[in-house]
């Protein structure tokens, strides 16, 4: 598992709610996430938000 992994697991609850107030257009479905599926979840933000995968984890990593 990665240390992104490890982190989003840890603390997803409010790393969503984080999301959510970043990009409004997220909905709850985008964000449902099921362990070892970091890489689909990365792929809906990115296609809802219009943003890189890396600027997402970026984003996720400084909560």
């Amino acid at each position: 598992m990665s240390a992104f992994e490890d982190k989003v697991k840890g603390n997803w609850n409010e790393i969503k709610g984080k999301l959510k107030q970043q990009y409004g257009d997220l909905t709850e479905d985008d964000l449902t996430y099921s362990e070892g599926q970091s890489d689909e979840l990365l792929g809906k933000i990115q296609k809802k938000t219009g943003k890189s995968k890396e600027e997402v984890k970026s984003f996720i990593d400084k909560l």
